[in-house]
């Protein structure tokens, strides 16, 4: 057995891990609005706002930004790493969504370079920084397979979306396990979609996730940031 191949499956493990220090538990991408306007209101109803998102906005743009990012770092591109770090953070179209990328991304460079990984540094001054660019750091260095971190991307994104469900709808944790167990069936033909995407076809397609972060921002009571 090569011996690399487990260190990055745990490698990988420990990036998607909901224990990672930056914070993300504290955002749900425009989930609250939603649900306090209705859109989002029982189990049914927080499945198909998790999948549409997931075979949408993330299949169409997170996704193939994640795997040319992680191609410019492999080679050291830097000039490529900050195109798709800018076309990725000027596609998120509300502040609050902007913030949230800026705030989860420095704290994954702060922790990336706490474990080695010196390139991380540099990204804690730098306002425009998506948290995909650091992502996609951590995996060409710890030389983990795209199409791996691709699925673990997918997964840490749902995961994070249902424990926000289940505070916010609320939803059951039962309930929760079946929206992912759904999102299991689904991820690996997004992740093949996604990276065969050519670069004229990246794109930002939930407009709906967007108005509700903009609607968010004035919302009158929030728990989350976003």
């Amino acid at each position: 057995m090569n011996s690399e191949r487990p260190k990055a499956t745990l490698r990988l493990m420990q990036l998607c891990s909901p224990m990672l220090p930056v914070g993300a538990y504290a955002y749900s991408q425009g989930l609250e609005f939603a649900v306090s306007s209705g859109w989002v209101k029982d189990d049914n109803t927080a499945s198909i706002w998790i999948k549409g998102l997931l075979g949408n906005s993330l299949t169409s743009l997170d996704i193939p930004i994640l795997s040319r990012l992680h191609e410019a770092w492999l080679i050291n591109d830097k000039k490529k790493v900050l195109y798709w770090n800018d076309y990725l953070f000027g596609s998120r179209d509300s502040g609050e969504l902007q913030a949230e990328e800026q705030q989860l991304a420095h704290a994954l460079a702060r922790l990336l370079g706490d474990l080695g990984i010196p390139e991380a540094i540099v990204w804690k001054k730098i306002s425009r920084v998506c948290f995909i660019t650091l992502f996609s750091l951590g995996v060409a260095h710890w030389k983990i397979p795209i199409n791996d971190a691709s699925w673990g991307y997918l997964w840490m994104w749902a995961e994070n979306q249902v424990l926000a469900a289940i505070k916010l709808v609320p939803i059951g944790q039962t309930s929760g396990q079946k929206i992912l167990s759904s999102a299991i069936e689904i991820i690996p033909e997004l992740v093949s979609t996604g990276l065969s995407l050519k670069d004229e076809d990246i794109g930002y397609t939930a407009p709906g996730q967007g108005i509700a972060s903009a609607l968010h921002e004035t919302q009158y009571t929030r728990i989350f940031r976003s």
